[in-house]
């Protein structure tokens, strides 16, 4: 009986970050069968050993410059504000037909730096961002089914190659993704509302909590509804640092709505308003019911 195994679409795929996003990366597309090789990169060698003992990915270099000099994609899963140094470096090794996307959280930063390493974006270059997550970090937490069912935003710009936008589509459905085409100032827009000012509210709500006399007993006696809302407040404080700062704009101005609209809230608890404050509730649970 004659047969062939089909041959991988991708012989080598470069993940530069294998944490939660770029291990959970790896993990779905060696599961789809589209990529051969996958090396990893970073700057911790105990992280990337536990990531060739876990199968995720099949060798490491902690020298951007080697992970990336025979890659034909390369896969860049780290905090936005290391995008520059990375992409100086990626921009010495690379092959000039590699493509390059992310998962970086804002998109305007990304390309900004794109456009200050080569000048201009290149063509190859498709700026992206999986709308999926936990609060858990590093390779241990990856998992193969972290992108099924969820969008993946893609925000390519006009020169952007079409083949290359099909490659990073392909590699994302593989992963169980939808991928969504938006631009990228919109997307950070949207982002900054839905995810970073989420994050900014649970992080500050915990970190008032702790600057009460009462901090411990509050702690001991918080409920589900806590724990759910404060959950994202877990996640890593160095990475949302970076995204903070590198989407301020568009968080400023969904801070400065919602600031207005808890003042107003305030107001109406002081001056005993029920009817204000259930038509707020009534709306927020409507909205939400029908998100869910």
């Amino acid at each position: 009986m004659n047969s062939q195994l089909k041959q991988p679409k991708i012989k080598r795929l470069t993940i530069i970050g294998v944490g939660l996003i770029g291990g959970s990366f790896a993990r779905a597309v060696r599961a789809s069968g589209l990529v051969g090789h996958i090396t990893g990169c970073g700057r911790n060698a105990k992280n990337l050993i536990k990531a060739i003992e876990l199968g995720v990915i099949d060798d490491f270099f902690l020298d951007i410059n080697q992970a990336v000099e025979n890659a034909d994609i390369i896969f860049i899963a780290t905090p936005v504000g290391s995008f520059k140094s990375i992409l100086s470096q990626v921009k010495n090794s690379m092959k000039v037909d590699a493509v390059i996307t992310d998962a970086g959280s804002t998109k305007s930063s990304v390309i900004e730096a794109a456009k200050t390493v080569f000048d201009e974006v290149p063509a190859n270059f498709v700026p992206g961002h999986p709308i999926a997550g936990t609060e858990n970090s590093g390779v241990e937490a990856s998992f193969v089914e972290l992108y099924q069912n969820h969008r993946v935003i893609l925000t390519p710009l006009e020169k952007t190659n079409s083949s290359a936008i099909e490659l990073v589509s392909d590699l994302w459905k593989s992963a169980g993704a939808q991928v969504v085409l938006m631009e990228a100032g919109h997307h950070d827009l949207v982002l900054a509302a839905t995810s970073h000012l989420p994050h900014l509210l649970a992080f500050s709500l915990v970190d008032t909590l702790t600057t009460l006399d009462e901090k411990q007993e509050i702690f001991e006696n918080a409920a589900g509804g806590f724990r759910d809302f404060t959950r994202i407040a877990s996640s890593d404080p160095s990475m949302w640092q970076d995204i903070c700062l590198a989407n301020k704009k568009a968080l400023i101005e969904h801070l400065d709505h919602f600031t207005q609209d808890l003042q107003q809230l305030r107001t109406a608890l002081d001056e005993d308003n029920g009817d204000y404050l259930k038509q707020v509730f009534t709306r927020a649970k409507q909205s939400r019911d029908d998100f869910c």
